[in-house]
């Protein structure tokens, strides 16, 4: 051994403050290791390092619990906020698939030229709803203020807010909403999907002439001012709150808002081209009844999100309560609308029980949490013979509604807001302890019908002045409705410059006249060209 090699060795020992005995002993072991590591499996090795980790995560565990461990009740409490917060998100992420379901609806009840058009709007709408209600709509609904309106929260920024506690436990900005033990960002997360939505049904009822810019202005002014104004008066604590007016999850808060305003559009904006002729109905038959079915597959899909998300909490009996009435309701408004369209129109129309399906939904959707099954089944059973009606009605008004929207929605909203005040349980019967009093048919009288009658006309009359200020000034200020050519061609062509459908042929008549189809009045599906 060289005088380097000594001196070095001896750094080394000195460096280790360790008898040489000792140091050479510890060198030895560590030889041997690693000889016997060599000799073991590739597999085995992999364990070594894995192993390591488990001691020394188990050794942190073991230091950890020299704190305080957590009593019982925190756990419990720690526990139900979880819980119900992931209820509330996924309950929210069911409603926000409701934007493919509108997508493929709209999209299969229209004409093939205009696919991409309705495809593109019901696609950028929700992002331009998640910008304008999180920027001020969210703050004008849920927001202390007053009875009319609220007045802070806006942009979510540096706001008073301890949730999840509840009650007067609460202390912040959004007292309205303190009745839901969540953490703030999935309470607007989930009222989020719901002012989306109202904005989608604007769609159908103004497609294959509006222009697109026009359209996604009025859709921010939609959901950032007058989805919310009126959406407080009820959900925010406003005033039609206080007169007792219910809406559980949103027939006059979300569908007839979005129905009233998707009136006011295509009233302002006309008929297509070629739909009333000489006082007859002609018939447009849309392109893909295919896609249409499956967005009505998918709405439905979304109703148990929309409905028994609204208790917003981990309530089984009340979720599995509600998700068998809405789905009662869309069942028998189904069946009713396919029996009334074949007597009244001659054909089990598809697009007719696809509306009919839907329509139950809606005119369930405000009552139910407070009514019993077979109460449910009524309620959906007349919304959809109502909504067959309600399409040859607008239909006789010369109002063009390509998908039958207003029809749905605004109707059947209007019919759901109603059915509280007939059919609601009452509070001393076992369903709920808070909520409206029993409905005319249950022996609680007209008080709470009457209180629901008044926030039908005072929604609707803010919804219709607010859209029609909004539309009127698009008209004057930008135009809100394409030329007669761009029309005719398709605005996939005009407004995006592509195709959906690239070298199929496609109709660019300005006659749409169809003797040989039959149905269609709900969704533009067919429809034998006859004087309604």
């Amino acid at each position: 051994m060289t005088v380097g090699k000594k001196k070095s060795k001896q750094v080394r020992r000195e460096t280790l403050n360790l008898p040489a005995a000792k140091f050479f002993t510890k060198v030895n072991r560590l030889k041997k290791l690693q000889r016997a590591i060599a000799r073991l499996t590739p597999s085995w090795q992999a364990c070594i390092p894995l192993a390591a980790i488990i001691v020394l995560v188990w050794g942190y565990a073991a230091v950890a619990q020299t704190a305080p461990a957590p009593t019982t009740e925190e756990q419990l409490a720690s526990l139900k906020v979880g819980m119900d917060t992931m209820w509330v998100m996924v309950a929210g992420m069911l409603v926000f698939f409701m934007n493919a379901g509108f997508g493929m609806l709209e999209t299969g009840f229209c004409r093939q030229k205009n696919a991409v058009n309705v495809l593109s709007k019901n696609l950028i709408v929700f992002a331009l709803s998640t910008i304008a209600f999180w920027a001020i709509g969210f703050g004008l609904m849920f927001s202390n203020g007053n009875d009319f309106i609220g007045s802070s929260g806006f942009f979510l920024w540096n706001v008073a807010d301890n949730s999840p506690a509840t009650g007067e436990a609460y202390q912040g900005i959004f007292e309205s909403l303190n009745w839901t033990g969540v953490p703030l960002n999935a309470k607007f997360f989930f009222q989020l999907v719901f002012a989306g939505t109202a904005a989608t049904i604007v769609s159908g009822a103004v497609a294959e002439r509006i222009k697109f810019l026009e359209f996604l202005i009025f859709c921010l002014l939609l959901v950032g001012i007058a989805y919310p104004i009126t959406g407080h008066w009820i959900w925010g604590g406003g005033w039609l709150a206080d007169a007792g007016f219910w809406d559980f999850a949103g027939s006059t808060v979300v569908h007839s808002v979005g129905g009233w305003a998707a009136l006011m559009g295509a009233a302002f904006l006309g008929p297509r081209l070629g739909k009333y002729r000489d006082g007859d109905t002609v018939a447009m038959p849309g392109h893909n009844m295919s896609i249409a079915t499956l967005g009505c597959l998918i709405l439905w899909l979304g109703w148990f999100g929309f409905n028994p998300g609204s208790t917003m909490a981990v309530d089984p009996n009340a979720i599995a309560h509600i998700a068998i009435t809405t789905n009662t309701a869309g069942a028998f408004g189904g069946v009713a609308a396919t029996i009334t369209a074949w007597l009244y129109l001659g054909k089990p129309d598809l697009s007719m029980i696809i509306n009919g399906i839907l329509a139950g939904l809606v005119g369930v959707t405000a009552s139910c949490a407070w009514i019993n099954v077979p109460n449910s089944a009524i309620i959906g059973t007349i919304a959809g013979i109502m909504v067959v009606f309600a399409v040859t009605f607008f239909d006789n008004l010369k109002i063009d509604d390509p998908v039958g929207a207003t029809s749905v929605h605004l109707v059947c909203g209007i019919w759901g807001t109603l059915a509280v005040g007939l059919f609601a349980d009452g509070p001393t019967t076992g369903l709920y302890t808070a909520g409206p009093a029993a409905g005319l048919l249950l022996g609680g009288g007209f008080g709470q019908l009457w209180a629901q009658l008044v926030g039908i006309i005072s929604v609707g009359g803010m919804t219709v002045l607010l859209s029609t200020i909004f539309w009127l000034a698009l008209k004057a200020l930008l135009g809100i409705r394409v030329s007669a050519l761009e029309e005719a061609e398709g605005l996939d062509i005009g407004e995006h410059g592509m195709e959906a459908y690239t070298g199929f042929v496609k109709e660019t008549s300005l006659d749409n006249r169809s003797e040989t189809s039959y149905g269609g009045y709900g969704g533009g599906s067919g429809g034998k060209t006859s004087k309604l």
